[in-house]
């Protein structure tokens, strides 16, 4: 079976009913239609009797099922039943990969991939191939810079969901963001986690736009909120697990008195983040993890999204691994055209190449530190050259 996970509203419904139009037997089941989960709870195996339309196998999507309390126990049994004669394709808002409900083990029935919301890549990538990358990760293609910059200017004030950003009105990014918060906390949260301290739920999530940029405090957010760490902790897991937000955790090998615990975490929604550095980052974060996690699930390597920070608090905002080997260094920097001294520092323990963005107008430079090179360049013209 696939997977296809992700944000709510991020397109994986349009983009499911656009690969079922390839195929001339298709159903489509949605969990939060009644009718079809009536279907479902009344005869499970319903699909089995659809009328077919040529030789191929039907295919059949099925859509939020996670929210179905035995959904793993159902697509097991579907799975090992009826592999041969259907294809399928499971969506949904949830974590399909983390979600317990309990039931047995899905692994080996399924690969999974994640459709996120747009990034500068996919809406103006130059199509470069992963190899072509990964063996020059500083190259560029200096060419339309104004409509690259226009468009992140557009990611950075609507975001990148499909809704808001094709509409690109700030009035209706401001409507589109308060519901869609309030929705995923108040229905899919609430509904699916039994969670009832929905307002100071809401509360946390308010707060972490302004903790973006740095280490996460847990226990300044439970002192704030007046409950406990695990609370909290077990608060910050949900709002992952929703797509509410993603975390990055610290790169430790052969870094001297680095921090080992603390996390930093980013939002889905960057318009949310008033601070024009960190909201800066947050976009940069979101590229990088989109990068990391479509290069792992096309199985070019096993890569992960960092940041270093030491007990000396010098820090480098992020670090790509590749089979927990450093590939490539990155620092944000809103305007600065010089590089990093704390960046410089890194790429000489580590021997990577390393890359500074910037949000300002320009071209690029690059400069060596020994033998490794250093690319300062706007954020915008380096995300346009990753796959």
């Amino acid at each position: 079976m696939i997977f296809l996970a992700g944000p709510r509203q991020s397109g994986k419904t349009t983009l499911a009913r656009m690969i079922s139009e390839r195929f001339p037997t298709r159903l489509y089941v949605n969990w939060d239609n009644p009718e079809d989960r009536a279907r479902l709870l009344e005869n499970p195996f319903f699909f089995q009797g659809i009328e077919r339309r040529g030789a191929a196998a039907p295919f059949i999507i099925f859509d939020e099922i996670h929210k179905y309390r035995d959904w793993k126990n159902y697509l097991k049994g579907v799975y090992d039943r009826f592999h041969e004669e259907f294809q399928f394709l499971i969506s949904g808002s949830g974590r399909l990969d983390i979600y317990r409900k309990g039931g047995d083990s899905l692994a080996g029935r399924y690969f999974l991939f994640h459709l996120w919301p747009f990034t500068l890549a996919e809406l103006f990538g130059v199509g470069r191939t992963f190899e072509d990358f990964k063996k020059a990760p500083l190259e560029l293609q200096a060419e339309k810079e104004a409509e690259k910059k226009e468009v992140w200017s557009s990611l950075e004030q609507f975001s990148g969901f499909p809704e808001p950003y094709l509409t690109a009105k700030e009035a209706s990014y401001r409507r589109w963001s308060t519901s869609y918060s309030q929705q995923l906390v108040r229905e899919d949260i609430r509904d699916l986690t039994q969670i009832r301290t929905i307002g100071d739920l809401e509360t946390l999530y308010h707060l972490l736009p302004s903790k973006v940029g740095a280490p996460l405090s847990i226990p300044s957010l439970s002192g704030t909120l007046k409950v406990s760490y695990n609370t909290v902790h077990n608060w910050l897991s949900v709002f992952e697990r929703f797509f509410l937000i993603f975390s990055v955790t610290p790169w430790t090998r052969r870094i001297s008195r680095a921090i080992q615990k603390e996390r930093k975490i980013y939002l889905w929604d960057s318009p949310r983040i008033k601070d024009p550095a960190a909201r800066f980052e947050n976009m940069v974060a979101l590229e990088l993890h989109r990068a990391v996690s479509l290069w792992t699930e096309m199985g070019w390597g096993t890569f992960s999204l960092h940041f270093i920070k030491n007990k000396d608090q010098q820090e480098v905002d992020f670090l790509i691994a590749d089979e927990n080997k450093p590939f490539l260094l990155i620092e944000t920097k809103l305007s600065e055209d010089q590089p990093s001294p704390v960046l410089l520092k890194f790429q000489t323990f580590l021997k990577v190449p390393a890359i500074q963005l910037t949000n300002r107008s320009g071209g690029y430079r690059k400069l060596f530190n020994d033998k490794q090179q250093v690319l300062v360049v706007p954020a915008w013209q380096w995300f346009s050259a990753t796959p």
